[in-house]
């Protein structure tokens, strides 16, 4: 989807570098990345996948946003208003949740690997908005046109990080206990496993110990 909407060139086109990195993160053989590109750009014929945003409201009221790439539009949104509906939840119109959230870049790094004021430096000086201390992370806040700028940043200056990609932020967060929690986490865990669905975004807030019970 990246090749077909940006060009196989990986220098013109950061949204397919992205994909590239995400793709070698999971030990994707060369040989697949080089097909997908070549299927993306015509070379090589492939199936036609259409991308789609759906929205909804899981169990409590907690908001739900998740993208879809898909060669079946229709199959895809039966599927998901399928799973939104046995876990407590609801498929909803577009526009009911998107406005909770923020895209953002997102990188972030253990606090052992490197130390703050060289972090910071580093990456307010290649254009991050912000970073945060989350206990044990730095977590580093960009515009998503910034990302790649403050991500190369980092890289150069040979600091590791847990993860670097471009998301969706809850502005606020929904506290989940009890029965909402448990069928948040199995709602979360079905949209994740659904072929047709990448990326599954939520403010529902769920205690580590529930998580962890479940």
């Amino acid at each position: 989807m990246a090749a077909r909407m940006g060009g196989g060139d990986v220098n013109a086109n950061p949204r397919l570098r992205t994909a590239i990195a995400a793709a070698k993160t999971e030990n994707m053989p060369k040989d697949n990345i080089d097909r997908a590109i070549k299927k993306g750009t015509g070379e090589l014929e492939g199936v036609n996948y259409e991308e789609s945003t759906y929205e909804g409201y899981g169990p409590g009221g907690a908001a739900v946003l998740l993208e879809s790439l898909t060669d079946n539009k229709n199959r895809a949104v039966a599927d998901i208003r399928h799973i939104f509906a046995k876990n407590g939840g609801n498929l909803g119109e577009n526009g009911c949740v998107a406005w909770m959230f923020d895209k953002k870049g997102y990188i972030n790094v253990e606090k052992t690997a490197a130390d703050e004021d060289t972090l910071m430096e580093t990456v307010l000086e290649a254009g991050a908005e912000d970073v945060r201390d989350d206990g044990d992370h730095f977590e580093i806040l960009t515009a998503p046109e910034d990302f790649e700028a403050v991500k190369a940043a980092v890289e150069e200056a040979k600091i590791p990080f847990v993860e670097a990609e471009v998301t969706m932020l809850p502005q606020t967060s929904a506290n989940l206990t009890g029965k909402d929690a448990e069928k948040m986490i199995r709602l979360m865990e079905m949209l994740e496993d659904c072929d047709d669905v990448q990326k599954v975004y939520t403010n529902a807030d769920i205690a580590e110990d529930v998580i962890d019970a479940m």
